[in-house]
């Protein structure tokens, strides 16, 4: 990935005319190869297990950047260790949707069968994660494995976990969803290129590639398409505002999915990878970049290991390179893996990932249509919304249009988890509410509790509320944090207060730091709740106090992540969830 050392200085046996050189090539092109920081550090955790010292001052040698400095952007990420680990490591999912699935008694036989969580002094340990973006599953662990490829086991017991810590050769053991042919988005799974045309892939990409890149922009605009990650913001504004910029450009899938109860990106990349790399292809037309990135979360192995191999096959077909289809057009995608930071799925803070940096937020404006990744016009949409690109330019936007509401238009994919019957991914035209969505799961298992919308950063409802239809302009007006389209269902048998304080554990953990009210203000609320729960705290008095705090997270916070990591706690606490003082 880095090449071949080129003098003593960076590693080489030999000594050559540039050593005595500061940088190599030239600091303009040293600088040029940070980007490759964050590559080389995953790099070095897939083949060990974990990242040395020597290999942070290795690292910084070749690209170069200062071992201080990569070391800082090392330690950021949950899934690099830049302590001595065993080479297999457990990541055993304890999020929400597990835990309201009933994930404690697995954790507690993993404790009593392999130690305390956490504990790295054996061949092979486990640890608690985050949220691992299988939440349909009912639980989850992600085997990290030094010298192999990683795997995941979703539904996973306790005994799969320590089968797979000690297997020659663990493989992956997932439950995937039937392709369901009556949806847009789901109807069905590509493992090739022959089966991506049999299902009338490419047409979008021939369509635009014989038309004006203009006509696309329009088109994407009279589609009415508002980005799926939880934003919301019209498409056709972003992508003609990046069309009119000259000079060099970037588009950017953000696959970085990471909010507690969201899988839909996963679902969609695992079963359909050739039709992203097309959009995003598209995309690049429409607004004259000629690179393109796909972000995605360090968490998805099997997603990660499909889209590599279809951006091979494409690039072996001649639909990615200098000359796509005769066209002239040319259009390139590299893959950056995250490192487990929910940060990341922050546009601006993906832009620092990709380039090599600590993944923190930047300040706004200047905006990523103006400056974003490297400094340059960028175009940046998930995995939901560029999946619809596509159908709207083969078959028009005002077709789009008709599909939903006037201010909410298409089919939306809703992730439902928690105690229904059949949790999953569910695409429905706006307006569907969470009591429809909760039948089209096969109705609760035993009587609701609570109802979640959004994730970890969205609302719990109540019961009117479960009614409301959910689009962005209802959803707006009731108060409800729609976001990327979580419904989250708790049955009488969930301990509510350890959900929320679950919730305000993710966020103190996931908190980058930069700003002080984030930093302090989620470890705050996480204190707070845990006082209430264990009774040590005046109720009254407490609950004061996770108002000034949520006051303080919406107002003063650099990002969305401070912004919302109080929403879903003020709302139990507003409908009476947690917090009684009765």
């Amino acid at each position: 990935m880095l090449g071949s050392p080129a003098s003593i200085h960076t590693g080489a046996e030999t000594r050559s005319d540039t050593d005595d050189h500061v940088a190599y090539g030239g600091l303009r092109t040293a600088t040029d190869r940070r980007h490759l920081l964050l590559p080389a550090l995953n790099a070095v955790q897939g083949a060990i297990g974990w990242v040395s010292h020597g290999a942070v001052n290795y690292i910084s040698k070749r690209l170069p950047v200062s071992p201080a400095e990569a070391y800082g952007v090392a330690q950021f990420y949950d899934l690099i260790a830049t302590e001595p680990r065993p080479p297999r490591v457990a990541n055993v999912c304890d999020d929400i949707a597990c835990k309201a699935a009933g994930v404690d008694p697995m954790v507690a036989e993993l404790r009593d069968r392999l130690g305390r969580a956490g504990e790295f002094g054996s061949a092979a340990a486990w640890r608690r994660s985050p949220c691992l973006g299988q939440c349909e599953k009912g639980s989850a662990a992600y085997i990290q494995i030094a010298g192999a490829e990683d795997v995941m086991i979703a539904p996973a017991t306790a005994q799969q976990v320590v089968d797979a810590l000690s297997s020659q050769s663990p493989r992956d053991a997932i439950e995937q969803a039937a392709p369901r042919p009556d949806t847009r988005l789901l109807a069905r799974t590509t493992r090739s290129l022959a089966d991506h045309e049999r299902f009338g892939g490419l047409s979008g990409l021939h369509r635009a590639l014989t038309g004006r890149p203009e006509e696309i922009v329009d088109e994407i605009t009279a589609s009415g398409l508002r980005g799926r990650g939880g934003a919301a913001f019209p498409a056709g504004i972003k992508w003609r505002a990046v069309a009119e910029v000259p000079g060099p450009k970037y588009v950017v899938c953000n696959a970085d999915e990471s909010e507690p109860g969201t899988f839909k990106d996963r679902v969609l990349m695992e079963a359909d990878p050739f039709r992203l790399i097309e959009a995003l292809i598209i995309a690049g037309y429409a607004v004259g970049a000629t690179k393109g990135f796909i972000y995605i979360r360090g968490e998805y192995p099997i997603a990660l290991r499909r889209l590599a191999a279809a951006v091979a096959e494409m690039h072996a077909a001649g639909h990615l390179g200098s000359d796509i289809g005769g066209s002239g057009f040319a259009f390139d995608i590299d893959i950056r893996k995250g490192g487990g930071a929910y940060i990341c799925g922050e546009e601006t803070a993906l832009f620092n990932s990709i380039e090599g940096f600590r993944g923190e937020p930047r300040q706004k404006p200047p905006f990523p249509t103006q400056a974003g990744l490297f400094g340059r016009p960028t175009l940046v949409n998930n995995v939901e919304s560029l999946m619809n690109v596509p159908d709207i330019v083969l078959h028009g936007g005002e077709a789009f249009s008709q599909i939903g509401t006037d201010e909410s238009t298409g089919p939306k994919l809703f992730c439902v988890s928690g105690n229904v019957a059949e949790p999953g991914v569910y695409e429905a035209p706006f307006g569907v509410s969470a009591n429809d969505l909760i039948e089209m799961a096969g109705g609760v298992d035993g009587e609701i509790a609570a109802v979640l919308v959004g994730g970890a950063a969205g609302t719990f409802l109540t019961q009117e509320q479960r009614d409301v239809p959910l689009t962005f302009e209802d959803s707006r007006d009731a108060g409800i944090a729609l976001g990327s389209g979580v419904v989250m269902v708790f049955n009488s048998s969930v301990d509510l207060a350890a959900i929320t304080q679950r919730i305000a554990h993710f966020f103190s953990e996931e908190s980058c730091g930069l700003c002080v009210p984030c930093r302090v203000g989620t470890v705050r609320q996480e204190e707070a709740l845990i006082r209430m729960s264990a009774g040590t705290g005046d109720v009254r008095g407490e609950l004061e106090l996770l108002g000034r705090i949520d006051t303080t997270l919406r107002d003063a916070s650099i990002c969305g992540l401070g912004q919302f990591a109080s929403s879903a706690v003020q709302s139990a606490i507003e409908i009476g969830l947690i917090g009684d003082t009765a």
